[in-house]
């Protein structure tokens, strides 16, 4: 029987959702500090997925401006009902806006609604539930104190999108002694309703966790079998860790799949991709859901589903047309284009401005998730800098304070420098003169090396390989996985120049 591999999202897709219009089905995940945001994948078989846009692709949709690593867009849930498409979802942190929101559409690729702001709707972690009466449900949760939270649940008005009516506080905790309720996930079946939700933090102890009742506004009586799935006891070396946050669908033969998010460690418990999207069948038995039938584990590859097999064709090469391809992103919210895909057809040219990435700022870089553990990225860079602090290049990065730059400067001199905690460390230097600039990182597991080439010469490595889990989320913190960006910057000086990018590539290492 065919099989397909899991995760189904490789990279920085965590806190997925998922929803069924029909024979066709869409997924968001989680952004964090990352524009546009929420991008929105559809399928036709549960396996293959293709971008088709994202939720909030518009400045006025989503003010990121000075928020910090780790904050913005938190855990949206999409949901389809009578030809509408909702997603609602939390901004933590935001400077100019924050809290919980929902926006509509009727085509999931776009364009979506601007936010309609829900200052009445605490906590975070939204969700939707449409009953089949034809009322709808808002639920999510909150915290007490110390990572105590509990779930309430409240009417929501499809039409004039805010919520109504009284309040219902239904959970406080399934597993006594944990923490972290959260991810709340309302879903009716055989008549009662089942509440399925996060719970004991979002690393090495998450867990899926579901609770009961006859009435939807409870009373909720945690299932005998919680947590209903999880891998924390499964030790650190496990290669898939930290499961937990599952959405759930079911598809139009009847059969139940969930969404979730889990991490690879390598090189020890590291993780430098991120929380990751997998996916797993789930049967209905009278305990409750059960996640992966026959082992109660997430496994790397399961039977496809009972759906007609749907890939897509492949993306076309990078900067190959006049716009940026999905899986391209921005850090934080532009307030101008600094970049442009027709000055120099078959280049990104990238305007250099005085941010930098070290700053809660929005820099002239544009980035993209790595997605394997072993890969090769290269790219071949024109620039002639205007001022001593000018410099363009390619970058991993994790967040403003666990970074690395591998950037060509003044001169036509080339440096790495690794950013850890804040501080910089210049790992290695070379003169290449003027002309066409090639560079590259390469990781095997945990043991990275930066390349450069002058033109078409052979690729020599810069400085010795460095320890790749200086960018991991155990050690930088954070919720996101690395970003490989195209990068130019004045240092805090303000400048004419730009830098051309050509040749991006980037590729798994077998």
């Amino acid at each position: 029987m065919a099989q397909f591999a899991n995760p189904i999202l490789t990279g920085s897709h965590p806190d997925p959702s998922v929803c069924r219009a029909g024979d066709d089905y869409y997924l968001v995940t989680s952004t964090f500090e990352y524009f546009p945001g929420l991008p929105v994948y559809h399928s036709r078989d549960l396996v293959h997925w293709r971008q088709t846009g994202h939720v909030l692709d518009r400045p006025s949709q989503l003010p990121l401006q000075g928020v910090q690593a780790s904050g913005g867009l938190y855990a949206p849930t999409i949901r389809h009902h009578d030809g509408v498409f909702y997603v609602v979802c939390t901004l933590v942190h935001g400077t100019r806006e924050s809290g919980n929101f929902v926006v509509t559409a009727t085509d999931p690729a776009g364009d979506w609604s601007e936010p309609q702001w829900l200052p009445e709707a605490a906590g975070f972690d939204p969700s939707l539930f449409f009953d089949d009466d034809g009322r709808a449900w808002w639920t999510a949760t909150r915290e007490i104190e110390n990572g105590r939270n509990e779930i309430y649940l409240r009417e929501f008005d499809p039409a004039k999108l805010e919520l109504v009516g009284e309040e219902h506080v239904v959970l406080t905790g399934i597993v006594r002694g944990s923490v972290w309720l959260e991810a709340p996930h309302l879903f009716k079946v055989d008549g009662r309703y089942a509440m399925v939700c996060a719970e004991g933090g979002t690393d090495f102890e998450h867990s899926v966790v579901v609770a009961f009742s006859d009435d939807i506004t409870g009373p909720y009586v945690p299932s005998k079998i919680n947590p209903v799935l999880s891998h924390r006891h499964l030790g650190r070396s496990f290669p898939i860790a930290a499961v937990g946050h599952a959405d759930l669908v079911q598809t139009q033969h009847g059969q139940w799949y969930a969404v979730l998010l889990a991490v690879r460690p390598y090189g020890g418990y590291y993780y430098n991709l991120g929380r990751e999207t997998f996916l797993v069948p789930v049967e209905w038995e009278a305990g409750g859901p059960v996640f992966s039938p026959g082992t109660g584990r997430v496994e790397e590859s399961y039977p496809v589903p009972d759906l007609p097999a749907h890939p897509w064709p492949e993306a076309p090469e990078p900067f190959s047309s006049a716009e940026l391809g999905g899986e391209w992103m921005f850090l934080r919210t532009p307030e101008e284009p600094f970049w442009s895909l027709t000055d120099r057809p078959g280049h990104l040219r990238l305007k250099v401005r005085p941010e930098t990435i070290a700053e809660r700022v929005n820099p002239s870089i544009v980035l993209r998730r790595q997605q394997h553990q072993d890969f090769h990225v290269s790219c071949a860079l024109e620039f002639r800098p205007g001022g001593p602090g000018e410099a363009a290049g390619l970058v991993l990065l994790q967040n403003d304070e666990h970074h690395v730059r591998l950037l060509l400067g003044a001169g036509g001199e080339v440096t790495l420098v690794l950013r850890a905690g804040g501080r910089d460390e210049l790992l290695g230097r070379t003169e290449t003169g003027d002309g066409v600039v090639r560079l590259a990182f390469e990781a095997r597991g945990q043991s990275h090396q930066a390349f450069v080439a002058k033109g078409s010469a052979v690729w020599q490595p810069l400085g010795e390989p460095f320890d790749g889990r200086v960018l991991s989320t155990p050690v930088a913190g954070g919720f996101t996985g690395v970003h490989i960006g195209l990068y130019a910057t004045g240092s805090g000086a303000s400048g004419e120049s730009w830098a051309d990018f050509s040749g991006f590539g980037y590729r798994p290492l077998d």
